[in-house]
């Protein structure tokens, strides 16, 4: 059979280009140190291998959410941390206070003090990251999320948003607290409702008023505020709903009893004496720039007060709505520490995982060298051959054999 001079030169071609490709591909295996490149290299095993490359890009970024919120999260417990510290000194300033030796410009010092912690607080309350965000504004966080009126009271103008990142498949976590969950929505120290003293000759005072019944309760008349009143007989009381109805009365009033009316139950404290009253409103939370507010006003009316059984009463008050006050801020801050070790323990985790998966990635997919390049000598040779045989071959002619 006659071979056409094109015709050998065309398979020659094909022939070493076939084998310039297997070089090809088996410097390509070298380089990258990878057994499994495509597909046609191993179908079950570029399958497999997909899979632990889409888990371990996962952890990748769950690894990167999980720093984040670490960062959103310790940087709260800390304002939270030195939130703590400046009510402390509040309630020291309190304490002080209430010394019956201090003058009213001493007092005046004091309030200036406790003035200078309220700024301190909102200052506190309204932290901005690294990126310029306002951590308790919620969602909104290019709100500042407190501003101080004229009267002195503080407002929120953030929302309610709780952001979350997903730090494993089924796990997410809040990096942020609002500031009204945070700062404005902490317990009454006496309930649900707070009490405004009209006329307080005994020291007598709500130690406690709670909603018990709330099926009654909310058949009752609005709005819901009651007024107490004792006399004509110190053993005498009468209790009106905001309509004027009375809902309460008893000519046997012991000191300490539980009163109970429209499913509330109150508890006072104190021997009442005729004429004194008092009321109260709904109130279940109370913020804690209120509760510094009234501090500082109780220190500013100085030595000497008018009615000096109220002062004390209001200064019982105030003491215990502190108390209530640090209580909430350590349990924001206990928030912050849990997601924190929530966290640190994912990480862990993802940790191991990531070396398990990784190691398995590699049982497949890593070269086996020495056998690779046993592979790539082969095929330079077989092209070698190839170019050399193409070499001989087409120098020959029929001069050849004259």
């Amino acid at each position: 059979m006659r071979v056409s001079t094109a015709q050998f030169y065309l398979q020659s071609a094909q022939l070493m280009s076939e084998k310039n490709s297997d070089v090809n591909e088996q410097m390509a295996y070298l380089s990258s140190g990878k057994r499994v490149l495509t597909a046609k290299d191993d179908a079950v095993s570029y399958g497999t291998l997909a899979g632990y490359k889409n888990d371990l890009a996962n952890i990748e970024k769950y690894k990167r959410n999980i720093n984040q919120a670490e960062s959103h999260n310790s940087l709260q417990e800390v304002v939270f941390a030195d939130v703590e510290l400046i009510l402390n000194n509040v309630k020291e300033a309190m304490l002080q206070a209430n010394n019956g030796s201090l003058s009213d410009e001493d007092l005046q010092t004091l309030a200036n003090q406790t003035r200078n912690s309220l700024d301190q607080l909102l200052d506190l309350a309204n932290s901005q990251n690294e990126n310029g965000d306002y951590i308790f504004s919620g969602f909104q966080t290019e709100q500042q999320p407190f501003s101080q009126q004229s009267d002195g009271s503080v407002t929120y103008s953030g929302d309610t948003g709780v952001r979350e990142l997903q730090v494993a498949k089924n796990i997410k976590i809040p990096t942020n607290q609002t500031g009204d969950a945070s700062f404005m929505s902490v317990d009454n120290a006496i309930g649900d409702f707070s009490a405004n003293y009209a006329t307080n000759t005994s020291g007598v005072a709500v130690e406690s008023a709670n909603v018990t019944n709330l099926g009654v309760y909310n058949t009752s008349a609005m709005p819901h505020d009651y007024t107490f009143t004792f006399g004509p007989g110190a053993a005498d009381l009468n209790v009106l709903d905001s309509g004027g109805a009375n809902v309460f009365t008893t000519g046997a009033y012991v000191a300490g009893q539980t009163v109970t009316f429209d499913g509330i139950d109150v508890t006072l404290s104190g021997n009442p004496l005729p004429g004194d009253s008092f009321t109260i409103s709904e109130q279940e939370e109370v913020s804690v720039f209120d509760t510094i507010n009234e501090a500082i006003s109780w220190m500013e009316q100085g030595s000497v007060s008018t009615t000096q059984k109220q002062h004390q009463v209001d200064y019982n008050a105030i003491l215990n709505q502190l108390n209530s006050s640090m209580t909430h801020i350590t349990s924001r801050r206990v928030d912050s520490g849990i997601r924190l070790q929530v966290l640190e323990s994912q990480k862990d985790r993802h940790l191991d995982s990531e070396l398990s998966l990784s190691s398995g990635r590699a049982n497949i997919e890593d070269l086996d060298f020495a056998k690779a390049i046993a592979e790539f000598e082969q095929a330079k040779l077989a092209l070698q051959a190839s170019q050399q045989t193409f070499s001989k071959v087409q120098g020959l002619s029929l001069f050849n054999y004259i």
